[in-house]
This record gives C-alpha cells, structure tokens and sequence, in this order.
C-alpha cells in the first residue's frame, strides 16, 4: 500500500522529532532534514510509509551511533503489561469462547505503537484494555478464522510491537489449546526499528517457547515481501494461514495473495477514514474482504 501524501508528511514530522530528541544542535538538525527529504525523495511513488521511514531511521541510527531508539521504551511498556498479564489471563479464561476474547485483547495491544502516534497515553492505554472484550469483530470472518485455525497444520503469526506482545503471546496460548499439533512461525524484525519486536526482544519474553521465531531479515517496521529474507517469505506462503498484527504489516503485506487475516487498532486518520470506523476501534479482516469495506 503505497505511502500517501498524508502518511508521508506524517513520517517527515515523525523522524524529524525522533532525531531531535537526540540531537539538539540546530545545524545538526538542518542538515538531517535536508538528508532525510532527499533520501525520502530518492524512491519510487509505490514506496510504502514503513519503508520510507526505515529509510531514515538509518540516518538517524548513523548521526547519532544509536542501534535500538527506542529501547527504553520497549522495556517499559513490556514491564507493563507483564505486571497485567496474570489478570488478562484469567479474564480470558473466565470467558465463553477464549480464542475471541484473547484476539481482542490482541488488536488492543496494538495500542501501543510509537511509529503510528507520537507518545503512548498511558491513562488511554488502561481505558482501551479495560474494554478490550467490548471491541468489536466480525463474526462471520471470526467463525471462519477459527475453522481454518482448526483444520491448520501451519501457522504464521506476524509481531508488531512490545508490549503488544505480551497480549499476543496470550492469543497464541489460547490458538495452540484451541489446535494442540499447529506448526507456528513467529515472524519478527530483523533489526530494531520503532518499538518493534526483534529476536532479542522477543527471548526475553518467552516466545520461543510458543513457536519457531524467525527474524525478518530486514530494519523495516512492516514485512515488505520483496525486502524480507527467503526464510520469512516461506513461511508465509507455505502456511495454511497467516495473521498479521497491526498497521505496519497492513501497509507492507496489503495485496500479498496469502491467506492473511490482519488484526490493528485504526490509530491515524487515514485508517479511520479508509475502514469508515472511530478512532481506536479495531479491524479484524483478511485480503478477501477488504475489499467490501473499503
């Protein structure tokens, strides 16, 4: 899904304020925005937001001999929501159907997204979870999703974010209960970008003891089919199906003839307008329907 003009001055205000927080000299800054806008202009009209935005976090990454900038703030939010974690568990197995309750406490999860919004509301963030079972999801495309999910011998489950993670890692608790024998590829990032999921993060967690992790192969904040290494790509489309979380997968795999179901929260106006839905209302769908509702 290529980058519109408003996803573009978006990650222009973005990476400019990310390289301000760490850099406060103003020629510093002058000369990065001359370098970002030149980069950014470098690539074809069909580049993706995540992609340009990777772009010039390598300029950033570069400038200020940073790898991972946001790490203070994957650690914090993972401490989070490990603190709640035990509680959501228990929410979720004092429900009738267990597999849709932990899905919407995933695409709440989705909340926490520093590429999408600039700063996380923490007061937001407790409000949205506390309502996570009251989301919204199409029960036609979740009855087949749980079909599909139990005739499964493959699945491939795309991360986003930290913190998000920690509620992914419950839905996929609750999808291995569900279908004990399913294969599971985790698919994270290759290296740090935003507050994304890398290899690292996701040890540290436990997630390696869900499924087989897989490190993308490359720094963007999406799964951009022709930037990704061979292993991600069979993945994919060797599975019998495939769940992507939040906006960045959207953006980057929006077209791929997978059988993709995606899960996000709409966080930016642009989505809000495209799927015709408020503002951190979540989107449960796959490539076959997107269509009917955009």
């Amino acid at each position: 899904m290529k980058a519109s003009t408003e996803c573009i001055y978006c990650t222009i205000n973005k990476m400019y304020e990310l390289f301000c927080k760490f850099v406060d000299d103003e020629e510093e800054r002058f000369i990065f925005t001359k370098e970002m806008l030149k980069e950014m202009s470098s690539y074809p009209d069909n580049a993706t937001a995540p992609f340009l935005s990777s772009r010039v976090m390598r300029i950033i990454k570069k400038r200020t001999d940073i790898s991972d900038l946001y790490v203070k703030e994957k650690e914090l939010y993972n401490n989070k929501i490990l603190s709640i974690e035990e509680d959501i568990f228990k929410n979720i197995n004092e429900t009738d159907d267990k597999l849709l309750s932990a899905l919407k406490y995933s695409m709440v999860g989705n909340f926490i997204d520093f590429g999408a919004m600039k700063t996380i509301d923490d007061k937001l963030l407790e409000k949205i979870i506390d309502t996570a079972l009251k989301q919204n999801v199409d029960i036609s495309t979740y009855e087949m999703f749980r079909k599909e999910l139990l005739e499964a011998d493959k699945l491939c489950y795309i991360l986003d974010n930290a913190g998000e993670v920690i509620f992914d890692k419950l839905f996929i608790k609750m999808i291995k209960e569900l279908n004990p024998g399913i294969e599971i590829n985790i698919i994270v990032r290759g290296e740090p970008v935003l507050n994304d999921i890398t290899y690292e993060d996701a040890v540290k967690l436990g997630i390696d003891k869900l499924g087989n992790i897989i490190e993308n192969g490359t720094d963007i904040a999406g799964t951009d089919i022709d930037e990704v290494n061979e292993l991600t790509r069979n993945a994919i489309f060797s599975s019998d199906l495939v769940i992507s979380k939040g906006q960045g997968n959207f953006e980057t795999l929006y077209g791929t003839e997978a059988n993709i179901y995606y899960i996000f929260l709409c966080k930016c106006d642009m989505f809000v307008r495209r799927f015709s839905i408020n503002k951190f209302e979540g989107i449960f769908t796959k490539w076959s329907d997107i269509t009917k509702r955009t």
